[in-house]
């Protein structure tokens, strides 16, 4: 089984766009069932965040398995797939782990190093569990994933080599210090901005959240206090900062809204902000596209090579490892092989010599066994190691020709062992 990766990020696609492939909720639920559910694939995750999409499947065929995803993800998003193709990236097998790798890293975020990606990956990856969309192969290649981000961001200074995208956001707005704010949602990202505005000096922090008791949470841990979500119009008359993402999927802000100027930061796929609000004077709105056009947080230097030379690491024992475990079921099935020979050979001497004492069957057992794995010992570790090659497969091809293997018996194998 192979791992294929297609998606469209910051990178490859404008931000309007993005937002509108940009899938969650029940619609994520969706579209994980009706690309599982097509016969070319065999697993399935989706990462969908304010700034990437990206679809990862285990498959067995390349081409078909390529047209049935951005088919679905052209029919989820309403984006016709001749729109979506010139800012699709595909990428397979080798690839696609390096790729995957990178992003839990942070070396593909739209701000370099920042660490939400990692926790993003893992949402990702317990929908698909919980869903029923994961199976080994994803399963394995995303949590070695996630222990490769992990040490990216211990061992390395990549969480320094650039701002969150709620830091690279502020750092448009001037000095913070004194300053009115109002937050909008309680999720994740929200949370990373009430620490963030806490520590940049804002003393009054007002969070507003569909679930009070959530925003009552977040606010008493910044120092600062709840309203209800009701409340938002209200709080607006008096904000001098106001740092949205709730990702409810309509405009939530709209120039009628606003009675005097303020900063306005909206990281919402869609935008919880309507554009039309830079038509109010003195009001500025930063979003997500406003900070890509604006390069804040992009720089690179030592630690983003380390993390590069991390991965390129961590992808080569991947690599290794994965092609070692595709040769082991065929070494496995010689083994079993080579254990039923000795088996009914001991049998037949048995018969042939029934007068021999119980002393004498257990050494001569043991030494036909001695034999035989001496035997095979020599090419079936050789076997593993040449199996890490590029095409090593091949080895285990051979292996299974030349002894006579049942070409099921490794596949059995490897059914147990998963």
């Amino acid at each position: 089984m192979s791992v294929l990766a297609i998606g469209l990020s910051h990178r490859t696609a404008p931000v309007a766009l993005l937002e509108r492939v940009s899938v969650t909720g029940d619609a994520l639920v969706k579209f994980l069932h009706d690309v599982q559910q097509d016969v070319n694939v065999a697993e399935t995750m989706v990462v969908s965040t304010c700034n990437r999409v990206e679809v990862y499947v285990a498959v067995d065929r390349f081409h078909p398995a390529v047209a049935s995803v951005g088919r679905l993800l052209g029919v989820h998003s309403g984006v016709p797939v001749e729109e979506l193709t010139p800012h699709l990236y595909v990428h397979y097998e080798e690839r696609a782990v390096e790729h995957l790798f990178s992003v839990v890293c942070g070396l593909d975020s739209m701000v370099v190093g920042e660490g939400q990606i990692l926790g993003q990956v893992r949402q990702a990856l317990k929908l698909g569990q919980r869903q029923g969309t994961v199976g080994a192969t994803l399963n394995e290649l995303v949590q070695q994933a996630l222990r490769v981000g992990k040490r990216a961001h211990h061992d390395t200074g990549i969480d320094k080599a650039g701002a969150s995208l709620v830091s690279a956001g502020l750092a448009l707005a001037g000095d913070l210090a004194g300053r009115r704010a109002l937050v909008v949602g309680a999720g994740s990202m929200s949370s990373l901005a009430a620490v963030t505005l806490a520590r940049a000096g804002v003393t009054d922090i007002v969070v507003a959240n569909r679930t009070y008791e959530r925003g009552v949470r977040l606010a008493e841990s910044v120092g600062g206090r709840a309203v209800e979500f009701s409340a938002v119009g209200r709080e607006l008359g008096t904000a001098d900062i106001v740092i949205t993402c709730t990702g409810a999927g309509r405009h939530l802000i709209t120039p009628d809204m606003l009675t005097r100027g303020a900063f306005l930061l909206d990281l919402a796929l869609s935008h919880d902000v309507d554009p039309e609000v830079r038509s109010v004077p003195g009001v500025t709105l930063v979003d997500l596209e406003t900070i890509q056009e604006s390069g804040v947080g992009s720089r690179e230097g030592d630690a983003v090579d380390s993390v590069r030379a991390l991965v390129a690491e961590e992808l080569r024992a991947y690599l290794d490892a994965e092609r070692a475990a595709r040769v082991t079921p065929t070494v496995v099935a010689l083994r079993s092989k080579a254990a039923g020979v000795v088996e009914s050979e001991l049998g037949r001497l048995l018969m042939r010599v029934p007068d021999l004492d119980d002393r004498a069957r257990d050494e001569v057992a043991m030494t036909v066994q001695r034999v035989v794995d001496k035997l095979l010992h020599e090419p079936t570790v050789r076997v593993k190691q040449l199996a890490t090659c590029p095409g090593g497969d091949h080895y285990a091809e051979a292996l299974r020709e030349l002894f006579n293997l049942d070409p099921k018996l490794p596949e059995a194998v490897r059914e147990v062992e998963l």
